[in-house]
């Protein structure tokens, strides 16, 4: 049987722009420091390891695409630096992290367990991602959903 998404064009696809945005392995450590808390440059390098060059270019295209903000501040006696903050669009990255949090906990942690755990401010239970419909159905499997074409989907041709 022939696929129903083998008929609608994904070249305009919205994950695949995500990705170019998020699918960088330091991008994802840079986010959960910044959403940790670490928003100064020096701070993350020395806490995550991450070689100078690739956490400079990592926030800089952060910025530039608008998930994050530099902020100035100056300790007494220095030069102006920046500390790094999260815009709108990065702090809707929140589910993603912890959806991805959740999944490497599953499947990724050490016999000890997870060295980060998010917990609900108010009550103190540990925060998960679910999946519900519009309608507030709970999706449990992936098989409970159904890809079809967007608003912005295109016919496929031949």
């Amino acid at each position: 049987m022939r696929p129903a998404a083998l008929d609608w064009s994904i070249e305009n696809c919205t994950i695949a722009r995500a990705m170019e945005v998020l699918g960088e392995r330091w991008t994802l450590v840079v986010l959960r420091e910044v959403f940790n808390g670490i928003r100064r440059f020096d701070d993350m390098r020395v806490r995550t390891g991450i070689p100078r060059q690739v956490l400079t270019n990592r926030l800089a295209m952060l910025v530039e695409r608008g998930v994050l903000r530099r902020e100035p501040y100056r300790e007494p006696g220095s030069r102006v630096r920046h500390e790094y903050r999260l815009t709108d669009m990065g702090l809707d990255l929140w589910p993603v992290l912890v959806a991805v949090l959740g999944w490497g906990d599953r499947y990724l942690a050490d016999p000890a367990g997870s060295p980060l755990t998010v917990a609900h401010r108010d009550c103190g239970a540990e925060v998960r991602v679910e999946l519900h419909c519009e309608r507030g159905h709970e999706v449990v499997r992936p098989r409970d959903v159904v890809p079809r074409p967007g608003p912005g989907a295109r016919r496929r041709v031949g």
